[in-house]
């Protein structure tokens, strides 16, 4: 798979449109996370499971020696793992509300990382996903393995009437002790408590906005696990998260980039829906972290591209913006090598022209009609925050105006993108000729106004002219908008017939006459 992912990124070379240091400020630990690793888990000894059932049952008679043949232990939760063969396997799995891992869960893990592959399956294939479920799954028709029956009494509903008398924290503790885990085993948080519920916050520093002073991570899953015994969650707008279970012993926390707004950044193996970042082991009490422009490179570019497509999917509201958002499951990659971003769209249905592909991909053909993202995003040199808010905004841009005009609009887009690339040897926009010319100069006036807009009410100052140096002119949404056209109202025309500025014009005439004054004079000034 890796060796694929080399071929793709080349690919895209073509297509497309860690730092040291510590920032210092604020009396705000930024230290923890600056050193993480995202490379591969490195696996260590396999560990025996505290809940596997037959532990948990060894521990609660250990703790009551007399009593613990009154109760009946039976397992709640299934330990498995599963093979797909393709995507839409994998699919079906998430589909299902499993939260699948690509590593096993019973193992010392000697080198911390954001993705693994099981050396027994080819790197071109899925590798073992694996997951807990409960007792009574509907396995679908996909390969797996069960590897033990668990119990886990907060799953266990007859636990909490017939053996109430039971301290069950105490007993968890023990199966720890038992099965030679006790050093996993944290402190405990208070004299009255020994299990905690996980939660702290989740903040980033842009350093040109809002007094450079951190705010939250918005909308992303906390993941932390102790062996099989799993709790997620999702930061509030303010980066606050509180897991739904308690734990006492030590966990490994990740954030995963699939946020509750509807959007998915990856990719870690191309078949993960959204990139997993390790945040590394740390208590049950949860962990807390500010990240700067000076922390690890790819978790920065990464929050930093998630805040910026949350603030755009929230601003897209009626009472804000009034646009259409961009389609749900929305795939955004980040390529940490390459410079320039594109929306093909290809996951929600745009068709690229394999002819014209093949011209300059060669035996890279294929692997375009395998990998489908919507958004791929060019990171390299884009350091600051405020670049990459404004890349991320471009690209949303154009992911609403798709869902306005539809794949054959967006097919013909681009199509001509791509043939004024093979044609000029490297311009993207081309120079404004030749066949569907014009749906490139009204979806780049658009996505780079829209940049504008955007970029000037985060940071202040001046309307930006991003994009004014092309052959199409993003200005005239400019002006408009400083004239009395809304955002929402110039979007309201930008439907599958308006593929020229010509068209452009004479929509807006027709949904606006009481504005004809101003649209004629503004349109006046660009032939």
């Amino acid at each position: 798979m890796r060796g694929r992912v080399t071929l793709f990124l080349l690919a895209l070379a073509v297509l497309s449109c860690s730092k040291d240091g510590v920032y210092h400020g604020r009396d705000i630990d930024y230290e923890y996370g600056r050193d993480l690793n995202h490379g591969a888990i490195v696996l260590g000894d396999r560990l025996d499971n505290p809940y596997k059932t037959e532990n948990m049952a060894r521990a609660l008679m250990s703790v009551y020696p007399t009593k613990a043949d009154r109760v009946e232990l039976k397992s709640t939760d299934l330990y498995v793992r599963f093979l797909p063969e393709n995507k839409d396997q994998y699919d079906l799995l998430e589909d299902m509300g499993l939260h699948l891992v690509d590593h096993p869960l019973d193992y010392d893990i000697v080198v911390d990382g954001d993705w693994y592959h099981d050396p027994q399956v080819p790197e071109g294939d899925v590798t073992w996903q694996y997951a807990v479920v409960p007792v009574g799954f509907e396995f679908p028709d996909v390969r797996y393995e069960l590897i033990h029956e668990c119990y886990m009494s907060e799953n266990d509903a007859a636990s909490k009437s017939s053996a109430d008398w039971v301290d069950w924290e105490a007993v968890e503790r023990e199966a720890y002790v038992l099965t030679g885990n006790s050093k996993l085993i944290a402190e405990p948080i208070t004299k009255a408590a020994t299990k905690v519920a996980p939660s702290g916050r989740i903040t980033i520093v842009d350093r040109h906005a809002n007094g450079a002073k951190p705010f939250g991570v918005a909308g992303v899953k906390v993941m932390c696990n102790s062996f099989v015994k799993f709790s997620t969650t999702y930061t509030d707008r303010d980066g606050y998260y509180t897991m739904p279970k308690k734990f006492s012993s030590d966990l490994r926390y990740r954030l995963v980039f699939k946020n509750q707004k509807g959007f998915g950044i990856g990719l870690n193996l191309i078949l993960l829906p959204a990139s997993v970042s390790t945040l590394g082991k740390s208590g049950p009490e949860g962990v807390t972290m500010t990240i700067t422009d000076e922390s690890d490179e790819k978790l920065f570019k990464r929050c930093a591209v998630n805040n910026a497509a949350y603030d755009y999917f929230s601003r897209c509201a009626a009472e804000d913006l009034c646009i259409a958002t961009p389609p749900s499951d929305l795939r955004i990659w980040l390529f940490h090598d390459l410079h320039a971003s594109s929306a093909v769209m290809l996951h929600h249905g745009s068709v690229m022209s394999m002819d014209l592909i093949s011209k300059y991909l060669g035996t890279f053909t294929e692997l375009i009609e395998v990998f489908l993202p919507d958004i791929t995003m060019g990171v390299k040199e884009r350091d600051s925050y405020s670049d990459l808010y404004t890349n991320t905004c471009h690209e949303l841009a154009h992911a609403s105006h798709f869902t306005k005009v539809g794949t054959s609009y967006w097919d013909r887009y681009i199509k001509y993108i791509m043939a004024s690339y093979v044609k000029s040897s490297g311009m993207t926009y081309g120079d404004g000729t030749g066949d569907d010319a014009g749906a490139c100069e009204v979806g780049e006036m658009w996505a780079y106004y829209l940049e504008s807009k955007m970029y000037k009410e985060r940071y202040g100052g001046s309307f930006p002219s991003f994009g004014t140096s092309y052959w199409f002119y993003p200005q005239i949404f400019r002006y408009l908008d400083e004239r009395g056209v809304s955002c929402s109202e110039i979007f309201s025309v930008l439907g599958p017939g308006v593929d020229s500025r010509s068209e452009l014009k004479t929509a807006l005439l027709a949904a606006y006459p009481n504005k004809r004054t101003v649209i004629e004079q503004v349109f006046g000034r660009y032939r």
